[in-house]
């Protein structure tokens, strides 16, 4: 059927519906949108459905650049190729696809390296353009351009994605469950897996116990982690973060004179293995690496700070206490490679998404998924272009 349908579309501009943001922090607008036909390295996807990140609302919110409007958000989701453009070889139509805001694109020195997932070749950046000739695949029914979002603009029925940003998954796969490994989970569970290496017997304290520090704590689960911390200010995150395996809970707010590293560093003898810091703010971060154990900790740095925020260690402690600090973009996955394999780790039911997915929603009622994330009442909330 998706065949039949792109030999009436292929190379020809398409009408849909999209979710439009046109000034920040407004509802989100339901309207007929036209999405040009992908160019050299492009694929044209068909939304099947879509969740809502932290980052939407972020980019919903602000109001100055790198915020630009109007624009189509939304970067979590799974489609399926309606058409693609010259040059493109790995991909066909009907291919069931996850686009993914990191590249990967599979020839520079990072790409073909193990050792990293920061593509060179097509440096990360908040840009509301195409990546490689910097302009838009939309336009609204005036002809006014729309602006993309971290190269994926899942909010409409049809977008255009770069290849570098599309890894093709098994299709077999539920797409309610699938489309939450574009960003968050994978974003979580592979800083467990991929950027601490963690080994089995493990103990880890998380801060910040959202939807990406559940994440993280069941990529510790998936590890073989014996004790899992949650750190949050929210009482009640210990009971949602036992679902995720969480064994123990440090209140922020009930740490009396002491530091919420300190209080760690008591609880295990000497500070976690790993530490995780899920937030976006300095002071966690100088936290969770005082809690980290001497000789061996690593603190991994998945929160995304104010811009221009600093961080501030001695040189005495980085030489004498022999810890490591690093960042994990897109928990140092590589998604071409390994998206597919969390894909199957979930098809083997090994890796639990179905805890996650909180509220599922029609695209026409796509506000109300905002709503629900800011009241602090879903983990993800899946919207379905098409139920």
């Amino acid at each position: 059927m998706e065949e039949k349908q792109s030999c009436k579309t292929a190379r020809k501009p398409i009408q849909c519906k999209a979710a439009v943001c046109r000034k920040a922090g407004e509802p989100l607008v339901i309207e007929e949108v036209i999405v040009a036909p992908p160019k050299a390295f492009e694929v044209r996807i068909r939304i099947i459905c879509t969740s809502l990140c932290h980052s939407d609302i972020t980019f919903w919110k602000m109001k100055d650049p790198p915020a630009y409007f109007p624009r189509i958000l939304g970067h979590e989701a799974i489609g399926v190729v309606e058409s693609i453009g010259d040059d493109v070889h790995e991909l066909t139509e009907g291919d069931t696809v996850i686009p993914i805001f990191l590249p990967d694109c599979g020839e520079c020195t990072d790409c073909k390296s193990k050792k990293s997932n920061i593509c060179s070749k097509f440096p990360f950046q908040v840009s509301p353009w195409m990546h490689r000739d910097e302009t838009s695949r939309f336009t609204d029914l005036k002809g006014e351009t729309l602006y993309h979002f971290l190269y994926v603009s899942s909010f409409s029925e049809y977008t255009v994605v770069d290849i570098a940003h599309v890894t093709k998954v098994d299709p077999a796969v539920p797409p309610n469950r699938a489309c939450l490994l574009s960003c968050g989970v994978s974003t979580g569970v592979g800083a467990a897996w991929r950027s601490a290496n963690m080994e089995a017997g493990s103990t880890v304290a998380i801060f910040g116990m959202g939807a990406i520090g559940l994440a993280v704590a069941e990529g510790a689960r998936l590890c073989g982690a014996t004790r899992i911390i949650g750190v949050d200010v929210n009482p009640d995150k210990f009971d949602i973060g036992k679902k995720f395996g969480v064994t123990d809970f440090v209140n922020t707010g009930n740490c009396g004179n002491k530091s919420v590293s300190q209080v760690i560093n008591e609880m295990t003898d000497g500070g976690a293995d790993y530490c995780f810091e899920c937030v976006g703010l300095a002071s966690l971060v100088h936290e969770a690496y005082a809690c980290c154990r001497k000789g061996w900790g690593k603190t991994i740095v998945l929160g995304v700070d104010k811009p221009g925020a600093q961080l501030t260690f001695s040189s005495f402690e980085v030489l004498h206490y022999g810890k490591s600090l690093i960042g994990s973009l897109f928990g140092g996955l590589k998604p071409k490679s390994d998206v597919p394999i969390l894909v199957k780790r979930y098809m083997d039911k090994e890796l639990e998404l179905d805890k996650f997915v909180t509220h599922e929603v029609n695209f026409d009622d796509i506000n109300q998924a905002f709503d629900l994330l800011l009241e602090g009442k879903s983990l993800r909330c899946v919207i379905w272009m098409d139920k």
